[in-house]
């Protein structure tokens, strides 16, 4: 487009800016509000002593503070617009070549900063590349300023600076940040969205040169071309829209590329194979601009051609009815075997009518659409680690998926869209099958899945998003009720539930008798065995259960009965309710599998302290303090928190004593290993249900499918081919994962394997692309 003049460019940069500031200053109230929430929810979780001083002291600085961090960050926001902005107190650590004093804490605050850029550049990247490269051509720069309010690193300074001077503690700062993130990741997208909106409107740039993104010196080395990130293959980088193009040889990469590039390093794993996986896609982008057109960085093409629309219905129709594609698969009375063979007729099928459909398109772009997408299949259909009887079916959504590529060009761009997430959790539950192993059920509801969205040609990505949400929920029943992890899911889900409430029945134990005159002897009694007692009465019996609601009554009586009793007839009653009283002890630690032995200990020393209350001229317990107790007693659940607890503790042992299971079937890996980083924990929690990995345990190495995970998280399961279930924690998950004794099975996804493998063959001949 033509340049525009002079008066108008400056004003609608700075107009950009603005309504991204002004948008970004009305969040902060609710950002304070998120912070402020999180804090008070992560106060009912237990931990260390140290996790737990440290969220109690976040939440007392945030509650004197919060205004004035909010005040700060406000004024901040409106300083940014001017010029010189600096988003940091010390402007910026030393410049290369440079030697100075830093700051105390300086380094820790661009860390804390980095990462919360970071997460927000994961969601947004899109949206400011498109907007950076419209104000550089406003301003007719090659880079943004550094202080640029529109960069995602400058507003988390920001943020961080005025924590800082706000008064608040530094080490809060990571407490609140894991909640802080999303919410300002999603309204930075929503800002960067407006100031676009805004700049399109105005005229400036409709059409992105993705070639812009980035901009390097002829000759200089790149990274291999998994990692590239936006490259200029012609070494020099114009402007769109500029009156000529830029000078060749800019020193460096473009600011925004080399600092995701500098976040990759501290990303959870995970967050670098999405990194990667984006910049193949990127990659791909680039040449259908290239070599087509515009068209691909529309938000939607024009519908099909007329006869591009009848060769697909002839396609889909001939999917249905060829022999070359079986309509049964896996086994059972109705079953067909499907072999290799099969797979291949398939693919040489698909082959012709890929010809056929390039024949009836009447433009580039679809002729170009139609021969990425023949190629992605081409490749998933010679995946040998997916069954044949599954590759088939996945041959038959190679229309349903020109159909969304060709109405929507992010299809090429968005490792989000729902077609691809379809493709690829199909694709990673069923590539870990042995050649001799399958699913029928899992392949019916393949099968399922295919045949519902051949029935809805005209539904595009909804269709797609909707079966892929359907096949989540089967993973979630499907894979935790097959063989042996059946019988050990429920045993797992109490296992977790006895154990958080044990942590929960402590915590709220210990603020009932916080203020108690309570004997050291039956605090530890209590918090140490009872507690047990009364979270494995709830599982086993229930919260409402008789034998439950009398284990409860039971301890109030010994708190009762271990007071102190100056009242000759208090004395009388002990005595008379004492026999009762230690049965039913007995009987709670009998719940818990404790031999005589070790409960003869313990009556022991409840015998001896209820003795000594009757000599003890301390203060009594009021008699309203042991009804309030009685009463919160009955009715504990009603106030413990919602939030989870710490690591669990368990092992074989307690589950067969707890439980009343035999877990010899199950190995328990819970034992030992180095403390996980929060990256490693982020990437547990990730991971997939249904995905593979390689497990090695005890020098034993087994292929394993997670197959569940606990309600709270804190729980998963894998199972092997041969049934074999491994029970670990997600600590342990963490660290295995860290220590690289679980390894997930694919690397990448299907779809950016296959579209790796596709832009290869079009890099090596891209006459094929519009041949």
């Amino acid at each position: 487009m033509a340049s525009l003049p002079d008066q108008r460019v400056v004003p609608l940069a700075r107009q950009a800016r603005e309504r991204f500031v002004v948008h970004l200053g009305g969040f902060l109230p609710e950002l304070v509000k998120v912070c402020d929430s999180h804090l008070t929810a992560v106060m009912g979780k237990s931990g260390t002593n140290s996790e737990m001083a440290l969220r109690r002291d976040a939440w007392t600085h945030f509650q004197k503070h919060q205004d004035t961090w909010h005040n700060l960050c406000r004024k901040a926001l409106q300083r940014s617009l001017q010029p010189g902005f600096s988003s940091t107190n010390s402007a910026s650590l030393s410049a290369p070549g440079q030697l100075e004093l830093v700051p105390e804490g300086a380094i820790d605050d661009q860390i804390m900063a980095s990462r919360l850029a970071m997460s927000v550049l994961e969601r947004t990247s899109t949206e400011l590349n498109a907007l950076r490269l419209r104000v550089q051509y406003l301003e007719r720069r090659e880079e943004l300023p550094r202080g640029d309010v529109l960069l995602p690193d400058v507003m988390a300074r920001l943020l961080v600076d005025q924590w800082i001077a706000a008064g608040l503690p530094r080490e809060a700062w990571p407490v609140v940040q894991e909640a802080l993130a999303p919410a300002l990741a999603t309204r930075m997208l929503a800002a960067y969205r407006l100031a676009n909106e805004f700049l399109v409107n105005s005229g400036v740039m409709k059409d992105i040169d993705l070639q812009a993104l980035v901009k390097r010196t002829p000759g200089s080395r790149t990274g291999s071309a998994s990692d590239r990130v936006g490259e200029d293959r012609s070494g020099a980088a114009s402007m769109p829209g500029a009156a000529g193009p830029l000078r060749a040889g800019v020193p460096t990469l473009n600011m925004e590329v080399h600092h995701e590039t500098r976040m990759m390093t501290s990303a959870t794993p995970l967050a670098r194979a999405r990194m990667r996986a984006q910049g193949v896609l990127g990659r791909l982008k680039r040449m259908l601009m290239d070599r087509v057109g515009g068209d691909f960085e529309a938000t939607q093409l024009l519908p099909p051609s007329p006869g591009l629309q009848q060769a697909m219905q002839r396609s889909t129709a001939l999917d249905r009815a060829d022999s070359g594609l079986p309509v049964t698969g896996g086994s059972g009375p109705d079953a067909v075997y499907v072999s290799a063979a099969h797979v291949e007729r398939a693919a040489n099928a698909l082959r012709q009518r890929t010809t056929e459909l390039k024949r009836a398109a009447s433009t580039p772009t679809e002729r170009a659409t139609i021969e990425v997408v023949a190629l992605m299949f081409q490749s998933i259909l010679a995946e040998e680690r997916i069954p044949p009887s599954v590759r088939v079916w996945f041959a038959r959504l190679q229309i349903p998926v020109l159909r969304v590529a060709l109405a929507e060009p992010e299809f090429f761009s968005a490792l989000q869209h729902p077609a691809r997430r379809l493709i690829d959790r199909m694709g990673s539950c069923v590539m870990g099958f042995e050649s001799n192993v399958g699913s029928a059920a899992l392949e019916a509801e393949i099968k399922r899945v295919v045949q519902v969205i051949e029935q809805y040609p005209e539904t595009g990505r909804r269709v797609f998003q909707l079966v892929f949400d359907e096949f989540q929920k089967f993973l979630a029943t499907y894979l935790s009720k097959q063989g042996s992890a059946s019988r050990f899911v429920s045993v797992a889900q109490q296992v977790e539930q006895k154990e958080t409430l044990s942590v929960q029945y402590t915590i709220e134990l210990r603020k009932l008798l916080d203020d108690m005159p309570v004997r050291d002897e039956v605090r530890e009694f209590l918090f140490k065995v009872w507690v047990d007692v009364l979270a494995v009465a709830t599982v086993k019996y229930g919260v409402k259960n008789e034998e439950t609601s009398a284990l409860k009554q039971a301890a109030s009586d010994l708190l009762w009965s271990a007071s102190a009793k100056p009242d000759r007839l208090e004395r009388m009653r002990v005595i008379q309710q004492l026999p009762g009283l230690l049965q039913r002890l007995r009987q709670g630690m009998g719940l818990l599998g404790y031999p005589n032995a070790l409960q003869d200990q313990h009556i022991k020393v409840v015998g001896d302290t209820l003795a000594d209350a009757f000599m003890s001229r301390t203060e009594p317990i009021s008699k309203d303090d042991l009804d309030r107790l009685s009463q919160r007693l009955a009715h504990l659940e009603d106030f413990l928190p919602e939030s989870g607890v710490g690591d669990l503790e368990f092992d074989s042992d307690s589950i067969e004593m707890i439980i009343g299971v035999d877990a010899s079937n199950i190995e328990m890996i819970n034992q030992g290993g180095s403390q996980p980083s929060e990256a490693m924990r982020a990437w547990a929690v990730e991971l997939q249900i249904g995905a593979w990995f390689g497990l090695d345990h005890n020098g034993k190495f087994s292929s394993v499918q997670l197959a569940w995970r606990s309600e709270r998280g804190q729980l998963y399961m894998f199972v092997s081919n041969n049934g074999h279930c491994f029970l670990m924690q997600v600590a342990r998950v963490a660290s295995y994962l860290q220590a690289g004794l679980l390894v997930p099975s694919e690397e990448e996804a299907l779809t950016v394997r296959a579209t790796r493998e596709a832009l290869t063959q079009l890099e090596a001949n891209p006459e094929r692309l519009l041949g």
